[in-house]
């Protein structure tokens, strides 16, 4: 699964290799309008006459990428990292399946370490109910909630969690790399 998620994720950032110049911040407050020139993305590239690229480019999923990804500053991940400082790595790599074989790798092992930040932390299996369990008449019903009990329990919690930080990991906003202008990528 994550290596199938890592391929797509070096197409597309092959695919849209130095797109942040072409980026146009038109306006900040309150929300960020943002404009992608496509002419001169597929100018610089080389690729005006390209049906798939253009295609790509006028889709509504792209404009989506566009309003999500284009701000300046926000929070970074692998696919900007890839666009900015992975593309002379991935020119290099053409050719040389053993390599892009390699590189595939350690991105899908990037994006499992993303997805499981605590590897050391094991979940335990919840077992498969045994054949006919569901024939038991022997099923105790359900215990009566005692709602005071539940009270101080919410009442403890409450008091406990306004001192303690909060539990959950904040992602950092930082300035998006740019990568390299889209004037050095010729494609054919």
């Amino acid at each position: 699964d994550k290596e199938v998620r890592a391929i797509f994720l070096r197409l597309f950032a092959q695919l849209f290799q130095g797109y942040r110049s072409c980026l146009q911040l038109i306006r900040i407050h309150a929300e960020p309008v943002i404009h992608f020139h496509k002419a001169a993305f597929l100018g610089q590239r080389g690729l005006i006459e390209n049906d798939f690229l253009t295609k790509v480019l006028n889709g509504m999923a792209f404009a989506g990428f566009v309003s999500e990804r284009g701000p300046p500053f926000r929070t970074c991940d692998l696919f900007d990292e890839l666009v900015a400082f992975e593309v002379e790595r991935i020119k290099a790599e053409e050719g040389n399946p053993p390599k892009i074989i390699k590189h595939v790798r350690e991105l899908a092992e990037q994006l499992f370490k993303n997805e499981n930040p605590n590897p050391h932390i094991a979940f335990q299996k919840v077992p498969r109910p045994t054949e006919g369990s569901h024939l038991r008449v022997h099923i105790l019903p359900f215990p009566r909630i005692n709602e005071g009990r539940v009270q101080e329990l919410l009442q403890e919690g409450l008091a406990r969690s306004q001192g303690a930080p909060p539990a959950t990991r904040g992602d950092k906003k930082c300035v998006v790399p740019a990568g390299p202008p889209v004037g050095t990528f010729i494609c054919s």
